[in-house]
């Protein structure tokens, strides 16, 4: 585990501040493998540091998710460069798209970027995400699309992912996965949860070869009212965090080291 691969006293070097934006994203990557959203040791999540500089966390390539700790994370700038000692370098598609939205939206604390096969699975579908769910007309009116352009590898993609996504905190990148972004670590995963059950019930409905029931305009209107971002960012931070990290201590402890 990453526990024991020797990263030094980090808690030590950094700021309080930074430290708990470690482990919350620690926290979140954890979490992500719990949901089996990982894909070995691709895709992503990031965090911005605390303070002026423009810093951002973000996993060590080639760690999986369920080993990543708050110590492991690599801590980068919007250029790129590694800006503390790490025996890891990081993902270069991965930088592309966080940096991308870190440097545009200064809302953007953390940003998550998965590939599940349901989640690519409605990426794919010319329509997108359909009202035909409770969690995705919960998640639908914070929905925006970006168009596949090969592994994120050239830096010019960036301008059109913050265009596509505008104010946004939810991006399906066609042919690619899901994305979501927010104030907190526990509003990020919140959203990503709604998403992914979205698309995961969607694709599941399909399935079943059925007539689907597309929900009118007024009931998306209403459920779009009884979701507001507000209320949604209570929840997530106040109950549904503390309820993930107990989750967390149970099943995957150490994510805190």
């Amino acid at each position: 585990m990453a526990d024991d691969l020797g990263f030094g006293d980090v808690k030590s070097r950094v700021s309080a501040e930074e430290w708990q934006a470690r482990v919350d994203l620690a926290a979140l990557y954890r979490l992500t493998a719990y949901h089996g959203w990982d894909d070995l040791i691709f895709t992503h999540i990031s965090m911005r540091v605390p303070g002026p500089e423009h810093h951002f966390l973000i996993n060590p390539y080639g760690l999986l998710f369920e080993e990543i700790t708050a110590s492991s994370l690599v801590k980068v700038d919007l250029e790129g460069e590694i800006v503390e000692d790490t025996p890891y370098n990081i993902n270069p598609a991965g930088f592309t798209i966080h940096s991308a939205i870190h440097a545009a939206r200064e809302d953007a604390r953390c940003v998550m970027h998965l590939h599940t096969d349901q989640g690519v699975a409605v990426s794919a579908q010319k329509n997108g995400l359909l009202p035909i769910s409770q969690h995705a007309m919960i998640a639908q009116h914070e929905v925006a699309y970006h168009d596949y352009e090969g592994v994120a590898l050239n830096h010019d993609e960036r301008e059109r992912i913050v265009a596509d996504m505008g104010d946004k905190s939810m991006l399906i990148l066609r042919n690619h996965g899901t994305l979501t972004c927010g104030a907190t670590a526990a509003q990020t995963y919140m959203r990503m949860f709604y998403l992914e059950r979205a698309c995961k019930m969607q694709i599941m409905a399909q399935a079943g070869g059925g007539e689907l029931i597309i929900c009118s305009e007024e009931v998306q209107d209403v459920v779009k009212g009884q979701s507001n971002p507000k209320g949604m960012a209570v929840l997530s931070d106040k109950l549904l965090w503390p309820a993930a990290l107990r989750r967390l201590d149970r099943n995957l402890p150490g994510y805190d080291a």
